[in-house]
């Protein structure tokens, strides 16, 4: 595509699918303009940098519809002191537009290949705060808390171990559920001791490799 048909693209996102979504917020919808999110997808699917689907990656992992992207990050209100752990780094892109609002992101991949084309594509761009980690994070990563903690994989349930790493005054995302019922969900830590869990929009994603699942009934 040539440059000029690139940035009306890109607009035509916004205007048509972003904003559409009920995202509002000018850091949110700016970021999508100065994160270039063609540069994180596969070359054979360039030409659907734009469109409104899950755009494949290696194995079962997948990006993001654009708008699901930019409500999460709306969603997420990140301020420039958040240090951020996202579990399921993918291509990297969200990763991307997180550590242009926040201090740090931690970014866990479990497929080694998937982990270090996010590294070395985000170090090329000049995210020097974001470091790539390979491993399974799905029931939880180190011992460290941060102010946001994002799955970007759905899962049955969420991890006591995720949770536990939300510092006070955080938040955590997830999309939560089976198919074909998931919801994408925040869950608040606002005051000691006490969670506010808030439903988002309905979704389907591809589940996070090992996500923990309740335990079921025994007949």
């Amino acid at each position: 595509m040539e440059t000029l048909d690139v940035e009306q693209a890109r607009s035509n996102m916004v205007e048509q699918q972003v904003r559409t979504w009920d995202v509002l917020d000018q850091r949110v919808l700016d970021l999508l303009f100065r994160v270039k999110r063609e540069r994180f997808v596969p070359p054979q699917w360039r030409a659907l940098a734009f469109a409104d689907l899950e755009l494949p990656l290696a194995g079962r992992a997948k990006m993001w519809p654009p708008r699901m992207e930019a409500r999460v990050l709306q969603e997420l209100g990140l301020a420039q002191s958040d240090r951020v752990l996202e579990i399921g780094t993918g291509s990297g892109y969200f990763a991307a537009l997180m550590a242009s609002l926040a201090r740090e992101v931690v970014t866990v991949e479990i497929d080694p290949s998937l982990g270090e084309s996010a590294r070395a594509r985000l170090a090329r761009m000049g995210f020097d705060n974001v470091r790539v980690e390979t491993g399974d994070g799905a029931n939880g990563w180190g011992s460290e808390s941060y102010d946001a903690v994002v799955l970007t994989g759905s899962t049955p349930i969420v991890a006591e171990a995720l949770i536990a790493q939300v510092a006070p005054g955080g938040r955590l995302f997830a999309v939560v559920g089976d198919a074909p019922a998931m919801k994408a969900r925040i869950i608040r830590w606002d005051t000691p001791g006490a969670r506010l869990n808030v439903d988002l929009f309905e979704t389907v994603v591809e589940p996070l490799v090992n996500a923990p699942a309740p335990d079921r009934f025994r007949f």
